[in-house]
């Protein structure tokens, strides 16, 4: 059944000026009561970008026109509860939010696909070669990502203890807007001698992150925090590029991408010396020209 609906005031538009062009403002059912803000740009093999928590596809700025302009197809969308997104009460743990993905390239009919996730967007990869055996994906990348696993537990000494999880939980359900605040300036590095953004980008990125329903915002940092990927790596049967940086405060590089890159079997694994968790901005260039690298590889 065809879900994809177009923005009103575009198709409108569209027809006033008798446009062929299909709408790149798209709204897509991938479940009864959730429709999905979808940004579909360029022509050429599709790129799916998915973005981090608790942001939507306008993180992906710079790379979205990069690729646009080298020939690539780019899908970027808002996850469910997040952006331009509906928010519904349920449906953040990792099966619903990949059956959304899954929902999007069915119904878009994409083939050849690479599907990028960065950060909480790394387990939406996974899980979708896991539980819909990667159909339609030909390569994957994992930038900044949360993959394999970041709880403590007996088996994973090094993990995150719940306790932080617990701490970070109270800290948004007091005071949201305050918590966003001080994630920022350590999700892109800012300290008192170095600030990589300047004040206006590191509010327009905070209020980003505000139009994510709290709901959405705590169930997926629970999510991401608890969810073990483990067992899932040996999925992924695609070449695979791993980016992270080895100065990253949110998502430590030791703990996720060194030990991903550990586990998957046909993976270009990058390390950014330096380099904090927001990198698709921090170190935007050379991203994008490693993404590229990898995509016409």
């Amino acid at each position: 059944m065809e879900n994809i609906q177009t923005n009103p005031s575009e198709s409108l538009r569209d027809s006033q000026f008798n446009l062929t062009q299909p709408s790149t403002d798209k709204y897509i059912e991938t479940a009864p009561n959730v429709k999905l803000y979808v940004k579909d740009y360029g022509q050429g093999k599709p790129v799916i970008l998915i973005h981090g928590w608790p942001l939507s596809n306008e993180m992906w700025e710079y790379q979205i026109d990069f690729l646009v302009q080298n020939n690539y197809r780019v899908i970027a969308y808002d996850r469910r509860g997040f952006g331009k997104s509906s928010q519904p009460w349920d449906g953040y743990d990792y099966d619903s939010l990949t059956d959304d993905l899954n929902e999007i390239i069915e119904q878009l009919e994409l083939e050849d696909a690479t599907l990028v996730g960065f950060s909480m967007g790394g387990g939406e990869v996974v899980r979708y070669f896991s539980r819909h055996g990667g159909k339609r994906v030909t390569k994957a990348a994992l930038i900044s990502s949360i993959i394999p696993f970041l709880l403590k537990t007996d088996d994973n000494p090094d993990g995150h203890p719940k306790e932080k999880s617990e701490a970070t939980a109270t800290a948004i359900k007091e005071d949201r807007i305050e918590f966003l605040d001080n994630f920022g300036k350590t999700f892109f590095g800012v300290t008192i001698i170095n600030r990589p953004l300047s004040t206006s980008l590191l509010e327009y990125y905070k209020m980003l992150c505000t139009f994510a329903s709290p709901r959405a915002t705590l169930k997926c940092a629970e999510s991401f925090s608890t969810t073990d990927f483990r067992d899932e790596l040996d999925s992924i049967n695609v070449p695979t590029l791993i980016i992270h940086g080895d100065a990253d405060k949110i998502v430590p590089i030791d703990l996720t991408s060194k030990k991903a890159a550990e586990s998957i079997q046909n993976n270009t694994y990058i390390i950014y010396e330096g380099e904090p968790h927001g990198l698709f901005y921090t170190e935007r260039d050379r991203l994008n020209s490693d993404l590229l690298n990898f995509l016409n590889s």
